[in-house]
């Protein structure tokens, strides 16, 4: 049985792709320090800078896969939702949500990532999957090295929903 990734929905040129995770044993305030604190940050995402207010700016670099970020937060509301873009000054809008919700003894991380449909979707979902992946491991105290086995599954995964989603949307020809 394959492993559910995530779902992936097209609108307006874009396709979002939405993941979710169970913690177990955590708070929000537990993902929102691993969101917030650069010195946590960069255990699972990329060194940079964040100034996690509502317009305030976020600057990554993503060394590994050579994409720097230079855009502006758009949303935040600690310890509950952080929203920005993980891309350059004069790139697309590629917004990136996190949504942290309490959930009896665990919180649910919701992740959120829109990508413009023609870019290499497919990979920059898996990309944000094996990095959800890593904040789970960073969450519960276990060193991590970015999971490529992950990413490569979860990348076939994505294509494939891919392929079936943009198939679903071209028009029959009836005769």
């Amino acid at each position: 049985m394959t492993e559910h990734f995530g779902e992936l929905f097209h609108r307006n040129g874009y396709v979002t792709a939405v993941m979710r995770r169970e913690i177990s044993d955590a708070r929000p305030n537990d993902i929102w320090e691993k969101l917030s604190l650069e010195s946590e940050r960069v255990k699972w995402l990329a060194p940079g800078t964040i100034d996690m207010t509502a317009s305030g700016r976020a600057n990554l670099d993503f060394k590994d896969s050579y994409v720097i970020v230079g855009s502006e937060v758009t949303s935040c509301s600690a310890p509950n939702l952080f929203e920005f873009s993980w891309s350059g000054v004069n790139d697309p809008l590629r917004p990136i949500r996190f949504e942290i919700e309490q959930d009896r003894e665990s919180c649910i991380i919701t992740l959120s990532v829109s990508i413009p449909e023609d870019e290499v979707v497919a990979r920059s979902c898996a990309g944000w999957e094996a990095l959800l992946t890593m904040l789970q491991a960073v969450i519960a105290r276990v060193s991590v090295h970015f999971p490529l086995d992950r990413f490569q599954q979860c990348r076939e995964f994505f294509e494939n929903q891919l392929t079936a989603l943009m198939m679903s949307e071209v028009p029959v020809l009836r005769l």
